[in-house]
């Protein structure tokens, strides 16, 4: 099967998938492969019911609850379908929700083995230093940063050791998801404070930024969907 047929079929799967799980499917959704990485970009996607919940400020946390809770059940359901479909496991997954953007973001990587991946692009030491000073401002200076420009619009960031003493505290206490929460209000806060200096390095403007984790893996991913200039 040619790579972009792939592409339109796991696009397709994943709206039907949502429409199934929420009642409503999204405007768009676009998938790319990109060994050993697949990434899901989701647009235009809010229920009736959510729109309702998120014009009461004290309902935000609510619908990202639902949608972590809901993802749980997807989650499976969308590797499934990778490894019979395309032919991969899935080692690592990675999602989240932009509910003000109506946009959501997962990352399927299909390999643990970054060793011998190649990919480079212009300033990638000074985004990675961005990326550091974020890290150290919400938590702590991270063990390894790596970057791949998977195509001209979307940048995917994976940081390795993120985690301090208390969080990994909290995680064995099974509080993994209020700490998901506030670290997503955090860190996206801090990305948004940022995010003048990572357009000037990319010459590109930033129309959405997602962050993740992985807490037994003690990572995290961050997506930049670009608009290049």
């Amino acid at each position: 099967m040619r790579l972009n047929q792939k592409e339109k079929e796991i696009g397709s799967y994943i709206g039907r998938l949502l429409r199934e799980y929420f009642g409503k499917g999204p405007g768009a959704v676009f998938a790319m492969v990109a060994d050993p990485y697949i990434t899901i970009y989701i647009k235009d996607f809010l229920t009736p019911m959510e729109h309702k919940f998120l014009k009461q400020d004290q309902n935000f946390t609510y619908v990202q609850k639902n949608r972590d809770m809901l993802m749980e059940t997807l989650i499976p359901e969308i590797t499934a379908y990778i490894r019979m479909n395309i032919g991969v496991d899935v080692k690592e997954f990675y999602y989240d929700w932009n509910l003000h953007t109506l946009s959501g973001m997962f990352v399927a990587v299909c390999s643990s083995d970054y060793s011998n991946l190649q990919n480079s692009y212009l300033n990638q030491e000074l985004v990675h230093e961005e990326i550091v000073k974020v890290s150290e401002e919400a938590e702590k200076v991270p063990g390894e940063v790596i970057s791949y420009l998977l195509n001209p619009r979307t940048l995917l960031i994976i940081r390795k050791k993120i985690l301090v003493s208390i969080e990994k505290e909290l995680i064995s206490l099974g509080n993994q998801e209020i700490l998901t929460i506030a670290k997503r209000k955090l860190e996206k806060r801090l990305l948004e404070h940022h995010k003048e200096n990572f357009e000037m390095y990319l010459h590109a403007r930033i129309e959405n930024a997602f962050v993740a984790w992985d807490f037994d893996l003690d990572k995290s991913g961050i997506v930049f969907i670009l608009q290049p200039k």
